[in-house]
C-alpha cells in the first residue's frame, strides 16, 4: 500500500486513457464477443461511478476542513481576541475533529495588525479508484486572514451644551471617550488613525489656528466661530476663499460682565477643534477639560466634523503642520474620497435637539456704541445690583446732559473720568464737604464689539440702558435675529446627506435625547444599525461598538 499524491484531473486523465486503451484492444480482437464487450461496459460503469463516489467523498472532506481552517484563522487574527492565536486555531479544529490534519500555524502581529497564516492535509483513502492504482487521494488545505485598523479618519463630534451638566451625561461622555480613543489607537500603526475632536454646543469654536486659513470676516477677535449660511450644508467642504461671516463675541444668554459668561461663539478650554492627533494622552487632557454651557448646534458641529474629513482641507492641515499644531505624519490628509486605503468616520453624539441659534443684528456689528467705559473705576464684575462704580457711562440725546451715569442714576455733560464732578466726603472735624474734583481715570468709547465683549445683552439692557422703557425692546430682543430649529434639522439632514454621498460612514449616538433630537440623528446615520441610543452608563456601550465596527470594516480576508 502506498499514498500518491495527484490532482483530481490527472486521475481522470489516466483513467481516461486507460480505457481507450482497452476499448482499442477490444476492437482489435476478431473474435470478440457482444457479451465480453456487455461485461466491459458494465465494470467500466461501475468503475467510473465508484470513481464518482470517492471523488464525492473527497469534495465533502476537502469542503468541512477548509472551512473550519477559514473560521479558525479569522478568529485567531482578531485583535480583541486574548487567547495566542496557535491556540485559537488548533481548538477550532480539535472541536471538528480535524486536529490531525494540522500541519503548520504562522502568525505576524505589530502595532495594529495581527496575521494569521494555517496549513492542514488530509489522507483520503479510496474505495473504487485503488483499482487504477491510486490508494488514498490527499487533501490540501490553507487560509489566511489578517485584521488591521488601516487607515481610518475619524471626526468625534461632541455635545457640550449646558444639558450635557444633568444626570451627569458630561462625566460619562469623557469616559465613554476616552475608551473609544483608547480603543482606537491602542492597536494601531502610527499614523494610521488620526482623530479630530469637534465640541459643539450653541456654536463651534474652530480656534485661533484653524479659522485664519479661511477667509473670514474681521470684526474681532475675542473668538472664532462663523455663521455658515444654508448652502454651506449641502457640500462636504469648506472654501478658504468664499467670504465667512465671523460669529460676534456676545451672550444673549446671562447677567454678566467681565467676562460674559455664555458667549454664543464659546472660548472656555477644550472648545476649539482638536484636529488631526493620536496622541493619546492629548485627546484624554482634550477630553477631560470639557465643560457644558450655550445652546444645541447638531448642524453646526456636524458642518465641521465633515469639514476635518474633506480632502478640501488638505492645505489646512499642511499649513497646521507647518505650524508645529498637528503631527508630520499626517501630511496630505485629509485622503481624497475615493483612497482605496483610508476609511473616514464621522461620529456625532448630542444629548438634546437643535435650538435656535443666535445672530448679533447687523447694524451692532461694526462702529462705535453708545456706551464709554472707564476702566479705572471698573473695580467690580458680576451683578449690577453690587456694582456701585462708575465703570460706565451711556450717551443720549436728552436735551442737554447727555451722558447717563448708570452707577449713580444721573445724568451728566461728559462721560465719567473725562472732566470734573462734586465730590462729598466727611472732614476731621466731622462736617460734610463738597468741592468739584477732577474724575479718576479715563472714559473711552466701545465699539460694538468691545462693548458684547465686556457686557452680556441683558445686563446692558438691565443696567447701562436702565434710564429708558425700551431697552429690552431694543438692546436685548432687537439686538439679535435666530435660526430657528426647523431650519437647523434640514440643514443637518443636508450635510449628513452630503458626507454620505462621498462615502463617509456616520454613526450618531442619542444620548438621552428628546424624540426630535434622535429622529434628526437617526436620519443622518448611515442605517439604522449606525444609530445608537444610550442611557447612563450605556454612552460607553455605544461607543465601544462603534470602535469594534471600525476595526470590523478594516478587516481583509
Amino acid at each position: 500500500m502506498f499514498n500518491t499524491q495527484i490532482s483530481i484531473d490527472t486521475v481522470s486523465r489516466r483513467i481516461r486513457t486507460r480505457l481507450k486503451a482497452h476499448l482499442g484492444n477490444f476492437a482489435r480482437e476478431e473474435d470478440g464477443l457482444m457479451t465480453v464487450l456487455a461485461l466491459f461496459l458494465f465494470l467500466a460503469l461501475v468503475g467510473a461511478t465508484g470513481i464518482g463516489v470517492d471523488l464525492m467523498r473527497y469534495e465533502q472532506k476537502r469542503a468541512s476542513l477548509q472551512y473550519t481552517m477559514d473560521r479558525a484563522v479569522l478568529a485567531a487574527a482578531d485583535l480583541d481576541q486574548l487567547v495566542a492565536p496557535e491556540t485559537v486555531v488548533r481548538s477550532y479544529l480539535e472541536k471538528a475533529g480535524l486536529l490531525e490534519y494540522l500541519s503548520s500555524i504562522t502568525v505576524e502581529e505589530g502595532l495594529g495588525f495581527r496575521k494569521v497564516s494555517a496549513t492542514a492535509t488530509a489522507d483520503l483513502p479510496t474505495h473504487f479508484m485503488k483499482l487504477s492504482g491510486y490508494d488514498s487521494l490527499t487533501i490540501p488545505a490553507a487560509s489566511t486572514a489578517e485584521e488591521s485598523i488601516g487607515n481610518v479618519e475619524i471626526s468625534l463630534v461632541l455635545d457640550v451644551s449646558g444639558s450635557m451638566n444633568s444626570n451627569s451625561r458630561l462625566y460619562n461622555l469623557k469616559i465613554a471617550a476616552k475608551e473609544f480613543v483608547d480603543h482606537m489607537l491602542s492597536a494601531t500603526e502610527p499614523g494610521a488613525v488620526s482623530i479630530s475632536i469637534i465640541p459643539y454646543a450653541s456654536q463651534v469654536n474652530a480656534g485661533p489656528d484653524i479659522l485664519p486659513y479661511y477667509n473670514v470676516s474681521e470684526e474681532h477677535t475675542y473668538s472664532h466661530c462663523v455663521n455658515f449660511i444654508d448652502d454651506e450644508f449641502s457640500q462636504p467642504g469648506l472654501s478658504r476663499v468664499t467670504p465667512l461671516e465671523r460669529t460676534m463675541h456676545f451672550d444673549p444668554f446671562t447677567y454678566s460682565k467681565d467676562p460674559i459668561q455664555t458667549p454664543v461663539c464659546p472660548v472656555r478650554n477644550s472648545t476649539a477643534i482638536l484636529p488631526f492627533t493620536n496622541n493619546q494622552t492629548v485627546l484624554n487632557t482634550y477630553i477631560d477639560g470639557m465643560s457644558g454651557r450655550g445652546n444645541t448646534s447638531i448642524d453646526i458641529g456636524t458642518k465641521w466634523g465633515v469639514v476635518m474629513l474633506d480632502p478640501n482641507t488638505q492645505s489646512v492641515i499642511n499649513g497646521l503642520i507647518a505650524d508645529d499644531k498637528v503631527p508630520a505624519i499626517f501630511s496630505g490628509r485629509p485622503s481624497a474620497y475615493d483612497s482605496g486605503d483610508v476609511l473616514k468616520v464621522l461620529i456625532v453624539m448630542s444629548d438634546g435637539e437643535n435650538t435656535d441659534q443666535y445672530m448679533l443684528n447687523p447694524s451692532l456689528r461694526t462702529g462705535l456704541s453708545p456706551v464709554w467705559y472707564n476702566v479705572a473705576e471698573d473695580v467690580i464684575s458680576g451683578s449690577p445690583d453690587n456694582n456701585s462704580t462708575n465703570a460706565f457711562s451711556v450717551y443720549h440725546d436728552n436735551g442737554g446732559n447727555n451722558y447717563y451715569w448708570p452707577d449713580q442714576n444721573r445724568w451728566s455733560d461728559h462721560p465719567y473720568g473725562n472732566g470734573q464732578s462734586e465730590a462729598c466726603e466727611y472732614t476731621s472735624g466731622g462736617y460734610y464737604s463738597c468741592a468739584m474734583k477732577d474724575e479718576p481715570g479715563e472714559a473711552v468709547q466701545l465699539t460694538y464689539a468691545e462693548l458684547f465683549n465686556k457686557v452680556s445683552l441683558a445686563y446692558n439692557a438691565y443696567y447701562n440702558f436702565e434710564f429708558t422703557s425700551s431697552a429690552w425692546g431694543e438692546w436685548y430682543s432687537a439686538a439679535f435675529t435666530k435660526k430657528e430649529a426647523s431650519a437647523k434639522d434640514q440643514r443637518t439632514d443636508h450635510i449628513c446627506d452630503a458626507a454620505k454621498d462621498e462615502g463617509v460612514i456616520v454613526y450618531t449616538v442619542g444620548f438621552e435625547a428628546p424624540y426630535s433630537g434622535r429622529r434628526v440623528l437617526k436620519r443622518c446615520a448611515s442605517s439604522d444599525s449606525h444609530y445608537y441610543d444610550a442611557e447612563g452608563l450605556e454612552i460607553s456601550d455605544a461607543f465601544t461598538s462603534i470602535a469594534s465596527s471600525i476595526r470590523k470594516l478594516r478587516l481583509t480576508q
